[in-house]
């Protein structure tokens, strides 16, 4: 019979036992080594069933072995160290608290997924869970955020394979009082709410669950409550599931209702209002309109609004192409703002603009959700020193007349919270090594650039540890790849093979992420029988484990995933590659200590920046990938291989994939398989363990979220704090008078006339020359401009490159035509081709880069006496 009605019976724990239900509701036992042992030992069976999550174990467990635990002593001494580790952590100082004054109060941090742990299933991908690390690692170092996300009563999608080995997509219900949260509720006890009003008078309610995670408060809407509609309750029913309009409205409730979640969490907790508002991808945009439409109701005019806004917002993009970006049509984002929706007070045309595609190649009609995330922040970054230079070229349409390399869109490279990644077994050698208090240091604060007491582990001590992980990971492989077979309708008297799958002595390879057609998951087959040749070789045999998911539209990925399964079906081969469904964290946390090589083979440079190989790495993995993402940048060949790529424009797409499939077999056969092979006087790879001892030494330090975060507070998050308290009303009101004053009388300014104390084509290296500039400043004055000659190397269509700046001074003016002079050195720094031009900018103390009105006048083509190039 089917219940009408669910209900969850929370335990009642002893007196003594109440301390568990507080580790259990933070998040932190997600990556506390000593508070999930505590857990386990509370009862082995029932954590291994419960999916190691407290919250359910302590709804397992009985209430005759709760009884026994209050009685014993050694318990509750463990459990009181443990909550009291747990009390010193939250609110001891931690690295923030030693840093100067001028940090901000507090960041809000938006993403429309967080991959904290699996018992809270909320992510797809790599966004999710660089956001769940970006959480835990702002937790371990103190920095006050609060997280903003929705909390999806289906989470994402689990999968499973049919016989045929094609995706199958299952949508269990999550329960919320089931997983680690708690309503935040009024002072009366009531839920708290946000409201937002639709078109034709209706409304979207949603609750407020907070997710604990360490220090940080995770604020997660849910809309799925009696006040709301049918429709409206299944806003929050999927992670990126619906089409535009639900899209739309998840969006809208992520940004707009986020920042009055965040508002109310304040109110009712005290604590501090953040000063900076951190936009992580598009999907969370809207949240500057709503704090517009907040500074508006406080008085100030749009314009006015909008600039304090900027000040204090910081977007961060992850998408290296155009078709990755939610964009909506306009006539859908109108329907639902202006007066009998959602912001009446402020005009449709005016939120319109903020995201419409008004430069060249742009889609008139749609609104897309990154333009509206840049002109809404006055600080922007992507991922990876490669994706930094990626987003500049494509978004560079919104600052016509300045090289991209000027595009104000900087770079903070992702990294990975070691605590939730590193395997216990690595964390203990490196205890061994320097102490548990300078391991956890070194993996969560970081700030070396090396790990050096690495060096000084033995090679013997490594390869151990190598080997035990790896057959921890061939267990691992064998359960699951039973349990999917079984899921497929094979029978126990089939599957007696799966006892011989995988050797933990054989060189292991693992691919596991998202499967859009970019990642190419199906490289490897392209010469399947060179990939038999290496799966089977007599004496250096490799094997390959291969996990992921395609989004649930995307026939195109399903098929590459079923290609690969029926490979892996071969019964020649099926003993050394595996595909294993429903890829998590859960399993993630297995597969990356167990393999000796992470492979990445997108197309490049379409990986933004890849942050599975960086986790994989600080257990000692080595990477094998395409200069992509991280890669690019931090590659060397001390810790692993770079995959050739063949990614010239001219470049057929079938003959760039047999060059780089090519490209990978030759590095396995020639290279790779030989080291990992080859042993040494002492019967150990030293080779190869000199390769994992350089990747944990040069790469650990790189690659943490530690590092990351630091970055963002002192590059990003403190200079927008600062910014914003200088953005006074009166500030506001000043820049946006002053941004509209210069841009109606912009088209009056011009670079008249340029000449130069050269007086032929060459000159000596160290010499300088001097400028002497008439420009023509219309209605501005001198106070309102930077003139600036740019100069540097020339290529042979005389373009600047590695462009040098300096300012130029008035030295005259207005003449009588209102004609100002300005005047310069040129010191000359560089041999060969050089050249120079010259510029006018718009210049103001409260602008943070001088790109950021898209303005820029530069000389007619008769302006100069000679040409701008001094030296061929």
């Amino acid at each position: 019979m089917k219940a009408i009605r669910r209900f969850t019976v929370r335990p009642v724990l002893p007196e003594p036992l109440r301390p568990l239900s507080d580790l259990a509701r933070n998040l932190r036992w997600s990556w506390h080594a000593e508070t999930r042992d505590l857990f386990q030992s509370v009862d082995p069976e029932c954590w291994a069933a419960s999916g190691n999550d407290p919250v359910r174990l302590l709804g397992s467990v009985s209430p005759a072995r709760l009884a026994e635990l209050a009685e014993d002593s050694r318990f509750l001494r463990r459990l009181t160290a443990v909550a009291g580790d747990l009390d010193d952590y939250v609110g001891g100082d931690r690295w923030y608290q030693d840093q100067p004054d001028e940090l901000p109060a507090a960041i809000a941090y938006f993403s429309p997924e967080f991959g904290i742990t699996a018992a809270l299933p909320q992510y797809s991908g790599g966004l999710g869970i660089l956001a769940g690390d970006h959480l835990k690692a702002a937790s371990d170092l103190g920095v006050p955020l609060i997280g903003v996300g929705l909390l999806y009563r289906h989470g994402y999608f689990r999968q499973t394979l049919s016989r045929d080995g094609w995706q199958q997509e299952h949508y269990p219900v999550l329960d919320p009082n089931e997983l680690p949260l708690a309503l935040l509720k009024e002072p009366d006890g009531t839920p708290a709410q946000v409201l937002l009003a639709l078109p034709g008078g209706r409304s979207l309610h949603a609750r407020i669950w907070l997710a604990q995670v360490g220090r940080v408060p995770l604020l997660m809407l849910d809309s799925d409550v009696e006040e709301n509609d049918l429709g409206e309750r299944g806003v929050t029913d999927r992670l990126y599931g619906g089409g535009s309009e639900h899209r739309l409205l998840q969006e809208m409730l992520l940004g707009i209702g986020g920042v009055r979640a965040v508002r109310t969490y304040c109110r009712l907790t005290g604590h501090p209002a953040p000063e900076v508002f951190h936009t992580n991808e598009g999907h969370a945009g809207f949240l500057g309109l709503e704090r517009i439409a907040e500074l508006c109701a406080d008085g100030l005019d749009f314009d006015s609004a909008l600039e304090a806004v900027r000040a204090g917002t910081v977007f961060t993009t992850h998408t290296p192409v155009p078709a990755g970006i939610d964009r909506f049509d306009r006539e859908l984002v109108a329907h639902h703002f202006g007066p009998a929706a959602e912001l009446p007070t402020i005009e449709v045309g005016r939120i319109l603009q903020l995201g419409m595609e008004t430069y060249p190649g742009g889609e008139p009609n749609l609104f897309n959700m990154a333009v509206m995330g840049l002109r809404l922040g006055q600080r922007a970054n992507g991922v990876s020193l490669l994706h930094g230079n990626v987003s500049r070229e494509m978004f560079s349409g919104l600052w016509p007349g300045f090289d991209p390399d000027e595009v104000p869109i900087t770079s903070v490279t992702n990294g990975v919270h070691a605590p939730t990644w590193v395997a216990p077994e690595v964390f203990r050698l490196g205890a061994r090594q320097i102490g548990g208090r300078r391991t956890e240091d070194a993996m969560t604060v970081g700030g070396s650039d090396r790990w050096d007491s690495v060096g000084n582990i033995p090679d013997q001590d490594i390869w151990e540890l190598r080997r035990s992980l790896r057959e921890q990971l061939v267990m691992e492989v064998r359960q699951r790849l039973r349990a999917s077979w079984r899921q497929r309708g094979a029978g126990t008297a089939e599957l007696g093979w799966i006892d011989g799958v995988l050797d933990p002595d054989v060189l292991t390879i693992g691919f596991a992420r998202r499967v859009p057609s970019y990642k190419r998951l199906t490289l490897m087959l392209r010469d399947r029988d060179r990939l038999m040749d290496l799966l089977l070789h007599p004496e250096r045999p490799v094997q390959i484990v291969v996990a992921g998911k395609a989004h649930p539209a995307d026939d195109g990925g399903k098929r590459l995933i079923q290609e690969l399964v029926r490979f892996a079906d071969d019964p020649r081969v099926r003993h050394r590659i595996v595909f294993l469904p429903d890829y998590g964290m859960a399993m993630a946390q297995k597969l990356y200590p167990g393999c000796d090589i992470w492979l990445n083979n997108p197309l490049r440079p379409l990986e933004a920046c890849g942050t599975s190989g960086m986790k994989a790495a600080l257990n000692g993995c080595l990477n094998l990938s395409v200069l992509d993402g991280w890669w690019d940048e931090w590659f060397q060949p001390d810790f692993g291989w770079a995959i050739p790529t063949a990614d010239g424009t001219g470049t057929d797409p079938d003959h760039r994939d047999a060059i780089e499939a090519a490209a990978l077999y030759d590095l396995l056969e020639q290279r790779i398989t030989p080291r990992f092979y080859e042993r040494g006087p002492d019967g150990l790879p030293d080779r190869w363990i000199e390769m994992v001892r350089q990747t944990l030494t040069l790469l650990g330090p790189k690659v943490l979220a530690g590092r990351m975060v630091r970055e963002y507070v002192e590059r990003l998050y403190t200079p927008a704090a600062l910014a914003h308290r200088a953005m006074t009303p009166d500030a506001a009101s000043e820049l946006a008078g002053w941004k509209a004053r210069v841009r109606s009388a912009w088209q009056g300014v011009t670079v008249d006339h340029v000449e130069t104390s050269a007086a032929t084509s060459t000159a000596e290296l160290g010499s300088t020359l001097s400028l002497r500039v008439r420009v023509g400043l219309g209605d501005l004055g001198p106070d309102d401009v930077e003139v600036q000659a740019v100069s540097g190397r020339v290529d042979p269509e005389d373009r600047i490159a590695d462009a040098s700046t300096v300012p130029l001074k008035a030295v005259s003016g207005p003449d009588a035509e209102g004609r100002w002079v300005y005047e310069g050195p040129l010191s000359l720094d560089r041999t060969g081709p050089y050249g120079y031009t010259v510029r006018i900018l718009p210049a103001h103390r409260l602008l943070a880069s001088s790109a950021e009105l898209g303005l820029v006048a530069v000389p007619s083509e008769g302006a100069a006496e000679g040409a701008g190039v001094l030296m061929r």
